[in-house]
């Protein structure tokens, strides 16, 4: 497997795995990369490390929430972080990836796709470093579904409601709101007891499902990226079901179905309580 697709593969799988099925504020994206920089071989470690920059300190993670501190310096990198969709739960690379004034191949799925050519070629005018920070950040955008949303109301963030008592938005909800949540209540607020039961999902429960990660790019007709985005938009559907505006949303009947790696007594119990605590 060559270095990009085992970056893709290891990248897709952490992200595939991290609680709320699919959460990315700051906390997700740098769970998704400490959990991907533990799978990659050496060779793969080595090079990745030699295109971080020094204030990283060798830490994959460290670069991973990088993108999207970047939104006012590079404005033209707003639209690369999403692949909204009309709201038919399926991702169509020729209608749906294109900016507000109708040009081609700005979505986050281009962005992977040209980020990852970039870090192929060697003689690419793309900065490596950036393509590389760029690229760990979109993989984990695309996997969370609401970055695959309607693009009626912005992938959730115009539809507003609670999380709890605190105001927020659905794309919020799943962004960040659900993934502190997972970790209070299902790992006592510690993120690395969080990293850790899902490095074990990946290679105990899920480890079956490896081919199926590895299945795509030059192997099929569609990319890796847009394989990725198709999948989300199917769980963007879910994401919006049942949710109205001024809706307060809260518990265990919306983390339980989607936290990776909870323990079966805790799902257990969430059952038998039969409702949020």
């Amino acid at each position: 497997m060559g270095l990009l697709l085992l970056l893709h593969v290891v990248l897709a799988a952490a992200a595939a795995g991290a609680p709320a099925a699919q959460a990315w504020g700051k906390e997700g994206h740098y769970m998704t990369c400490k959990i991907a920089d533990g799978f990659l071989t050496s060779g793969a470690s080595a090079a990745v490390k030699e295109l971080l920059p020094s204030w990283a300190n060798g830490e994959l993670a460290e670069v991973c929430a990088w993108a999207d501190k970047q939104r006012f310096r590079y404005r033209w990198s707003s639209p690369l972080h999403f692949a909204d969709t009309p709201g038919d739960c399926n991702f169509s690379y020729a209608r749906d990836c294109h900016d507000t004034k109708g040009n081609k191949d700005v979505c986050v799925v281009g962005a992977i796709n040209n980020y990852t050519a970039a870090l192929e070629d060697p003689s690419s005018p793309y900065d490596q470093t950036e393509s590389l920070m760029f690229l760990a950040h979109f993989v984990g955008d695309v996997h969370q579904p609401l970055h695959c949303g309607h693009v009626d109301d912005l992938g959730g963030n115009t539809i507003k409601l609670r999380w709890y008592r605190r105001k927020s938005n659905l794309h919020h909800v799943w962004d960040s709101d659900v993934i502190t949540q997972a970790m209070k209540d299902f790992y006592n607020r510690d993120q690395d007891t969080m990293i850790d039961a899902i490095q074990r999902n990946i290679t105990e429960v899920w480890s079956s499902e490896e081919k199926q990660w590895e299945a795509c790019g030059s192997q099929t007709k569609i990319t890796c990226a847009e394989k990725y985005a198709k999948e989300s938009a199917l769980l963007a559907c879910d994401a919006y079901e049942g949710v109205e505006e001024g809706d307060t949303l809260r518990g265990r009947r919306l983390l339980l179905p989607r936290v990776a790696g909870c323990r079966e007594e805790d799902r257990s119990g969430g059952r038998e309580a039969g409702g949020d605590p």
